[in-house]
């Protein structure tokens, strides 16, 4: 386990000065703290004005190996809510919010025995499927009716309003890769990012480029996978914008594969990707427009 650089003296003079200078929230205004730019734009969709959501990761950062500052530790520490992915791609989170004495505070791990979900090989990135990410918003509502009963028709409001947002997403996804001809959609992608998306828009993933970011390939494991992407005529690798594409780029002057560059899985970025709709928008047309 990382160590999160945090003395104990440390620590309390960052909580002292935190609960110092922080007002408490108003009433009726949860203060929510999530991992990734992405779950925060999902919760406040769905919180509206009653909530206030900051996400640990910034964007552009990688929430696999994230290490959380000590000026988050008041963020963390005086959270009504802490919403994370689970499944081992924020797992970093526990640990830091029991150092800075927030143990008790609930969270939610919206990926981890979500109903209707069809897992792939425990892989956490469940919000690549629009629909599966609609069941996010879901266990979202439910918890900030939960934690905040007086903002229920808020909360319930907003989940609809965003639920109807997301079925016109979803149908539009399926309508665009549906016009990508079935010789070519095959495709691998940077790391292990896609398997739900690819699932769900019948894209067929052939494999990753790197086990885990910051882990690139053996040479061996690299004349593996050129030949591998030959031998099924791969037609693309799908490059995201918070890794780069230099490997990706590598392997396509060797195999002939078009590169994706530039797209939005694990965090947002600048308008237009500055929410989760925006980003599945983004990456649907760039995979369109390389693949057709």
């Amino acid at each position: 386990m990382r160590s999160l650089g945090l003395t104990a003296a440390a620590l309390a003079a960052v909580l002292a000065v935190g609960a110092a200078c922080s007002p408490a929230p108003a009433t009726g205004d949860l203060s929510v703290v999530t991992s990734s730019t992405v779950l925060a734009d999902l919760v406040a969709q769905v919180g509206g004005d009653r909530a206030s959501v900051s996400a640990l990761v910034p964007r552009g950062g990688d929430v696999h190996t994230f290490d959380p500052s000590a000026s988050q530790a008041t963020e963390v520490s005086q959270a009504d809510l802490i919403v994370v992915n689970g499944m081992g791609l924020d797992d970093w989170i526990t640990p830091f919010a029991q150092q800075v004495g927030a143990s008790d505070t609930p969270t939610v791990e919206l990926a981890v025995d979500l109903p209707g979900v069809d897992y792939i090989d425990n892989n956490p990135h469940l919000w690549m499927n629009v629909q599966y990410a609609a069941r996010y918003v879901e266990r979202i509502r439910a918890k900030l009716v939960e934690l905040d009963p007086a903002g229920a028709d808020a909360y319930n409001a907003n989940a609809s309003r965003y639920q109807a947002q997301l079925t016109t997403l979803d149908d539009w996804v399926r309508g665009q890769l549906a016009t990508i001809p079935a010789a070519d959609r095959r495709v691998v992608s940077f790391h292990d990012a896609f398997p739900y998306f690819g699932a769900a828009y019948d894209l067929e993933m052939v494999g990753v480029l790197v086990d885990a970011p910051g882990q690139d390939p053996s040479p061996a494991q690299l004349a593996t996978l050129i030949q591998g992407i030959r031998d099924s005529s791969v037609k693309a690798i799908l490059a995201e914008a918070q890794f780069g594409d230099q490997l990706a780029q590598t392997i396509a002057d060797e195999t002939g594969a078009i590169v994706v560059s530039d797209l939005y899985t694990d965090s947002l970025g600048d308008p237009p990707v500055d929410s989760y709709e925006g980003a599945m928008r983004w990456n649907v047309d760039q995979i369109t427009q390389a693949l057709r």
